[in-house]
């Protein structure tokens, strides 16, 4: 049954390389388990609700990526769609959660309308390249930023050094001799103190998960946020909440999107993002994990291309159902991949994985849910470093900008700069948009861009100069 539904014998691959292959990519993509409910209670949404919705989410596409598509490719909630959901639509915008997941649930059907209909290649072709390696780039460095600041490390407004430097003169004592300046440090770190053990955990978490990377260790980022748990249990930060225990129900969440309200020209722009966003996922991770397992035809072509990407959308739109943001590709995969996936079976066994998972909802609970400090702020530093970790790695895609062409990377670097600085993500791409355009025309190469790309940039200016 397995050869007939996979094809293991003509992929050089066998029932325990697969199976070995779906744990290990499992391993690797587990922390959007903790992560997900984390940042979507942000929005106020309830935790166990979305922790339930996002593993029924990954556990789904996942099986229609692989029975289906019989790809080797893993699917969950993407890091950067729910950021974007959370800090720029939510919390940013002041949209409601249950309208934020209807924006969702309309770009994974005009995401599946795209892929049935073939459309995808042309939209690939319209979006430069140093804008689509720019979008991760920025995307990666304003996960490090909310990273860091879930660790305690930064704020939004200020860093730890600025306060101490700026707001108490310690730097002047210093000069002048005056050596309590390291106790004034160590209060405003909190080194030991009422801020101290977040921070350490996190810090903790960071040094394990990148001494495991460097390592080449599976599942890196799930055993430091292991090794950053175990700290905070043993200093008293995080309490000890069971193991197991019956799923939460997932009612909160379930079908509570909202459309109406969408289809105005102030909102339904965002709705374009959630979808350029996915697309752009797919697209990255489908061509980045088949030419790593060998399935790309002799032409460059992909097998099943249009399968892969309607198991993704399809992923996306039981995911706003269910109630979780945008549900996409892994990149992750290729760890599985690397372990000698070939075959969708990877997939399913990694979709076993996500369902044994809503049985553990204590260890999800006490790992996500955050640690109160004296001064109110809630923190996560358990979760932290693996928002560290993937928005770095997520960096990586700046080097592919390149600098053949001022007028093509310099739109791509404000796009990079732009997203945290502004703490938004949409705020990022419009500054990409809206210059790639400008510079075209402005340097007689106004030929060269297509036309999607200047609707895009005018409908970002037409929002900055009547919003």
């Amino acid at each position: 049954m397995l050869e007939r539904l996979f094809g293991l014998a003509e992929r050089k691959t066998t029932v325990s390389t697969e199976v070995i292959a779906g744990a290990t990519t499992f391993m690797t993509m587990a922390y959007i388990i903790f992560v997900q409910p984390a940042l979507l209670s942000q929005a106020g949404m309830d935790f166990g609700s979305v922790m339930v919705a996002s593993c029924l989410a990954a556990a789904i596409s996942s099986l229609v990526m692989g029975l289906w598509a019989n790809y080797p490719i893993a699917l969950a909630p993407g890091m950067g769609e729910n950021f974007f959901f959370v800090y720029t639509v939510v919390l940013g915008l002041s949209v409601s959660w249950q309208l934020a997941l209807g924006m969702v649930l309309l770009s994974g059907l005009m995401f599946l309308a795209l892929s049935f209909f073939g459309v995808r290649a042309y939209l690939l072709e319209a979006i430069p390249a140093q804008l689509r390696y720019g979008i991760a780039g920025g995307i990666g460095a304003f996960i490090l930023v909310i990273g860091l600041g879930h660790a305690g490390l930064i704020s939004r407004n200020q860093t730890a050094w600025t306060e101490l430097f700026d707001a108490t003169g310690a730097w002047a004592a210093l000069k002048a001799g005056n050596w309590g300046f390291f106790a004034r440090l160590r209060e405003i770190f909190g080194l030991f103190g009422e801020w101290g053990w977040p921070q350490g955990i996190a810090g903790a978490g960071m040094a394990v998960c990148l001494a495991l990377l460097a390592l080449r260790v599976r599942g890196a980022l799930l055993i430091g946020m292991a090794a950053a748990t175990g700290l905070g249990l043993l200093v008293g930060e995080v309490h000890w909440r069971g193991v197991v225990s019956a799923p939460p129900s997932v009612a909160p969440t379930f079908m509570q999107f909202e459309l109406a309200g969408l289809f105005n020209w102030k909102l339904f722009p965002l709705v374009l993002v959630f979808l350029f966003m996915v697309l752009f996922d797919t697209i990255g991770t489908l061509i980045g994990v088949s030419e790593q397992a060998g399935l790309v035809d002799e032409k460059g072509r992909l097998p099943r291309a249009r399968r892969a990407f309607m198991a993704d959308a399809f992923g996306t739109s039981v995911g706003a159902l269910l109630g979780t943001s945008t549900v996409t590709s892994y990149i992750e995969s290729a760890a599985g991949v690397q372990a000698g996936g070939r075959t969708g079976l990877a997939a399913v066994v990694c979709a076993a994985g996500f369902l044994a998972a809503l049985f553990f909802s204590p260890v999800v609970q006490m790992v996500g849910s955050g640690v109160e400090t004296g001064s109110g702020v809630t923190l996560y530093p358990i979760t932290a470093p693996a928002l560290v970790i993937v928005g770095v790695l997520m960096l990586r895609s700046v080097a592919r900008t390149g600098w053949s062409s001022w007028v093509k990377t310099v739109p791509a670097v404000l796009v990079v700069v732009g997203m945290p600085l502004s703490y938004s993500i949409a705020d990022g791409l419009a500054f990409g948009f809206i210059a790639y355009p400008i510079l075209h025309l402005a340097t007689g190469r106004g030929r060269e861009v297509s036309g999607l790309i200047y609707a895009l940039g005018l409908i970002f200016l037409l929002r900055y100069l009547f919003l």
